[in-house]
């Protein structure tokens, strides 16, 4: 796949990490990677935005690559709040897509292994996350502890 296809997600790298928020408008995506941004870097670990609202993925060697389109770079929407500047980087590898969580019901447990398709040819580990938790990037890192590390799989 070498065109970019533009979704709306918000991307950002904690570490060598590259965490997609993907979910329905409203979810809390921009506020969940600010605040794992946040984490990341009271825990010492280099983390940045790459793209909030739309990002451009695309496959490069088997990889998922997000880019930021160059008029929204280092721009983040807090809802309530407006927009801010974060440290940025133009583009990074994906590693997990973080998905909405259900707090009740049959999907309460998500499946091991559970992979997300983004489109044909792009997918990705996914990890379930509830809005509104206080230590969000804690609970990814607790479910996938490579985050943040140099350690990932290729």
């Amino acid at each position: 796949m070498n065109e970019a296809l533009n979704i709306h997600a918000t991307a950002i790298v904690v570490g060598k990490t590259g965490l997609l928020f993907s979910g329905p408008s409203g979810w809390g995506k921009s506020m969940l990677a600010f605040t794992c941004m946040t984490e990341a870097r009271r825990l010492g670990l280099f983390t940045a935005l790459v793209a909030d609202d739309q990002v451009l993925l695309s496959e490069e060697t088997g990889t998922v690559v997000a880019t930021c389109p160059p008029s929204i770079a280092g721009l983040i929407e807090l809802r309530g709040t407006g927009i801010v500047r974060q440290e940025h980087v133009p583009q990074a590898a994906m590693h997990y897509a973080v998905l909405p969580g259900s707090a009740s019901g049959e999907n309460r447990v998500p499946p091991e292994g559970e992979i997300v398709s983004l489109a044909p040819g792009l997918s990705l580990p996914a990890l379930r996350l509830l809005t509104g938790v206080p230590s969000p990037l804690a609970m990814l890192m607790a479910k996938a502890p490579d985050i943040g590390h140099s350690s990932l799989p290729d």
